[in-house]
């Protein structure tokens, strides 16, 4: 059996931190870094879809990493998300994350060609075969990458002895426990749609990773408790609250990553930048709603943490 402890638990995906310019701001990662080992989370996601990964070069995600794990010091699970739409440049990330000492590398399918099942599990095990000393983590986000994890990808995949679990995206909350069936306990499911964040717990996940963690991180951590001590209805209530702050945040013009960065400058103090284009800014109309979303976290930590 793995020691799978270091995955269990809040792990708040990491937002790209941008300059006035829009270059990689090593002062924005690395405080939002410090940012959540203050706030007692397990470990962070870094260079996912929060952290804009579509539209980072090569060098950009290197950049970020590197400062992550300067701030962190060791206080986080880091597992790192390498894929590029090559495999060239996602073994040089994985190399690269190894180097570093992160916890686990992790990939979403190749996206815009329809690969095949085989080609799909060599891209993954050349990417796991460049950091051959670092847990893998397979990313199944069907719902972007246009790819599904199957149960039968998932039984090739597990010949790699490298890989040690699914962040698994999907919306039907019962892939959690199909995966982790399939898998046995000695795999790891995290689940990844926030506004099903109780759910997935209840059906098997023992790890979660998510988008919206990193605004109300103590919202998330609360709520993981009250289902490890079995207080289900006291954790449906704040599920409840947080589906409401993210549907605000949904509800802007901008992107959503924006009006999350917009209210951790609001509530903490942090200046993370904007967002990368083609994703849209923020625009005037979208102010307000930033606003009204911080206040509704503030009113939730308030109402369920005293």
């Amino acid at each position: 059996m793995r020691n799978l402890d270091k995955y269990k638990g809040i792990i708040p995906a990491f937002y790209a931190c941008y300059d006035k310019e829009g270059n990689i701001s090593p002062e924005g990662v690395e405080a939002l870094a410090k940012y959540f080992v203050r706030k007692g989370v397990k470990g962070v996601y870094v260079n996912g879809s929060s952290g804009e990964c579509i539209y980072q070069s090569v060098e950009d995600k290197k950049q970020v990493l590197e400062h992550v794990m300067k701030a962190a010091g060791g206080q986080l699970t880091v597992i790192a998300h390498v894929a590029c739409n090559n495999t060239k440049d996602s073994m040089e990330l994985a190399r690269h994350a190894e180097s570093l000492g992160v916890d686990a590398v992790a990939a979403i399918p190749p996206i815009y060609f329809r690969l095949p099942e085989h080609a799909v599990a060599q891209y993954w095990n050349d990417i796991s075969a460049a950091a051959p000393h670092t847990d893998f983590v397979i990313y199944n986000i069907p719902q972007l990458a246009g790819v599904a994890l199957t149960l039968r990808l998932f039984a090739e995949m597990r010949k790699n002895p490298r890989v040690v679990g699914v962040k698994n995206s999907s919306m039907p909350v019962q892939d959690i426990q199909m995966f982790q069936a399939e898998a046995g306990e000695d795999y790891i499911i995290f689940n990844g749609p926030d506004e099903q964040f109780i759910s997935g717990r209840a059906m098997g996940a023992q790890g979660a990773i998510g988008g919206t963690y990193g605004a109300m991180p103590e919202l998330f951590l609360k709520m993981d408790g009250y289902v490890r001590e079995g207080e289900l209805s006291k954790a449906r209530e704040i599920q409840y609250a947080v589906n409401e702050v993210i549907y605000k945040m949904c509800a802007a013009k901008g992107n959503l990553y924006g009006v999350i960065k917009g209210v951790l400058k609001i509530n903490e103090g942090l200046e993370l930048g904007g967002v990368r284009a083609p994703l849209p800014a923020l625009s005037n109309t979208d102010l307000q709603l930033v606003e009204e979303a911080a206040g509704m976290i503030r009113a939730a930590k308030e109402r369920f943490l005293g």
